[in-house]
């Protein structure tokens, strides 16, 4: 059974892993493509209403993917249920956003937000539609499919976006980019997944999932509107160029910082999940979870940091140099959200989600100061700030879930430290190279080759647990592609 659940784990992170590199790749390549044919003030537009829509996107799912997730034994009549409250709620959140767009729009004084709000909407009807086969794979841990779907909704809408922008459609390519990327999602998600629904609701089921999920659903909106809070100050109280530079270093972020964190938190939930009756086993698969996840964290975030400069002037251009103090900024409150993600997976695995809500909000209070700060003294004090939250926030889901599974903060501390050292030594020599009065083009290569060279020879030296096993994982899964390509 042991054996199983590992090999299940490993498929598992490997597909997701996959899913998110490629897609995300995908989109970040295409990404530079059109940071080079359009203008900070144009993304700063698109950033302007990405808390309206990830808002609206939290209501709609309500939490209760997580509560599919989670239930041991789950029966048609859930699904159904989920599925037509997930309909009716989108409906009824693009009505609102519709009538709300002139408002929105005298807000940030944008004129053509009242348009592309009204457009943009329809995201919601599409997303709604792909909850449930989105869940039913995540519950059997097949990220494999995720993965197909995902690749090719980053490429089709990879397209439409370039192509838009080509024929100088502006920022209507980014909103094109969108929906096409969503419409494809959810079209392959249903041609994948077998299960189809029947027109039955079930007020029992309803309240059950509810009553964990509803717990979920606030934590979701207090944490959603939090993270895009900087777009609604950066947007009203400066200019769109500057919400764009900040808009450009957080997508550099994302790359890293949500893909590991998006990562973690599918896979580690389920499977989680599926031993939460077995506190040793669980202990024990989420301390390994911890270990791995971090050591590819805080080397790929601290690393990211230490080449922001030379990394942004040659991908998009010196027109985007503003967002390099952002993303360095950034990366070092980014580094912690995959941990916190595993932290949070463990109160919802052991049923308390009235305790991650209690615990969203406190943080958030807390984070209420340097947003304010932000609003009178400069985007820099508030992005520092957010460091400061995020290492709070750490401490405060590690202890609670630390008593959960009998795993502390100190536990933790002394099995991530190692890596964070290690990571953060390796990233000061890259970051030293960064000085040199050479050009980009030999920089950055050189950063990247010294900075690989020498956590190699460190982690060779100090023969961690995690990094033996991730070397081992790495060489497997690199002897598989070669008997694969050699058709053996």
């Amino acid at each position: 059974m042991q054996g199983s659940l590992k090999n299940e784990t490993i498929r598992g992170v490997g597909w997701s892993f996959i899913d998110n590199i490629a897609s995300s790749g995908i989109t970040f390549l295409i990404g530079l493509i059109l940071a080079r044919l359009l203008t900070p003030e144009e993304y700063g537009v698109m950033a302007m209403i990405a808390v309206f829509i990830a808002v609206s996107n939290s209501i709609i799912d309500s939490g209760f993917s997580n509560a599919l997730i989670r239930k041991v034994h789950i029966e048609r009549i859930d699904y159904n249920t989920v599925f037509y409250f997930n309909i009716v709620v989108s409906i009824f959140l693009y009505v609102s956003l519709f009538w709300a767009s002139p408002v929105i729009s005298a807000f940030f004084k944008e004129p053509i937000l009242i348009d592309i709000m009204r457009v943009i909407g329809f995201v919601l009807l599409i997303n709604a539609l792909a909850i449930i086969p989105r869940t039913i794979f995540v519950r059997n841990v097949n990220f494999k499919i995720q993965t197909k779907v995902s690749l090719i909704s980053s490429i089709g809408s990879g397209f439409v976006g370039i192509g838009m922008a080509l024929a100088g459609m502006g920022v209507w390519s980014l909103v094109g980019q969108q929906l096409s990327r969503q419409f494809l999602n959810t079209l392959f998600l249903w041609l994948y997944c077998k299960w189809q629904p029947d027109w039955e609701f079930s007020v029992k089921s309803f309240n059950e999932l509810f009553g964990f999920g509803s717990k979920l659903l606030l934590s979701g909106l207090i944490n959603t509107i939090y993270k895009n809070i900087y777009y609604i100050i950066i947007g009203r109280f400066y200019a769109s160029s500057v919400l764009g530079q900040y808009t450009r270093a957080e997508q550099f972020n994302t790359i890293f910082s949500s893909n590991l964190t998006n990562v973690v938190q599918r896979v580690s939930y389920p499977v989680l999940s599926s031993i939460q009756e077995e506190p040793e086993r669980l202990r024990e698969a989420y301390r390994k979870i911890i270990k791995t996840t971090m050591l590819v964290t805080f080397a790929c975030m601290l690393g990211l940091a230490a080449v922001a400069r030379p990394l942004i002037s040659i991908l998009i251009g010196e027109k985007w140099l503003p967002a390099v103090y952002f993303l360095q900024i950034i990366c070092f409150a980014g580094m912690l959200y995959p941990l916190h993600a595993i932290n949070l997976n463990i109160l919802q695995v052991k049923g308390r989600s009235d305790l991650y809500l209690k615990l969203e909000i406190v943080k958030k209070i807390i984070a209420v100061g340097p947003i304010t700060v932000g609003i009178y003294c400069g985007i820099e004090y508030m992005l520092w700030g957010s460091v400061l939250i995020s290492v709070i926030a750490y401490f405060l889901n590690s202890y609670y879930s630390g008593r959960l599974i009998g795993y502390t903060t100190i536990n933790q501390m002394k099995d991530i430290l190692p890596t964070f050292f290690t990571s953060f030594t390796v990233a000061f020599f890259m970051w030293c190279i960064s000085l040199l009065d050479w050009s980009v083009y030999i920089l950055l290569p050189l950063q990247l080759f010294g900075g690989v060279l020498l956590a190699f020879l460190v982690y060779e030296k100090l023969k961690l647990p995690e990094y033996l096993e991730l070397k081992q994982l790495i060489i497997s899964l690199l002897k598989k592609i070669n008997i694969i390509k050699n058709g053996k």
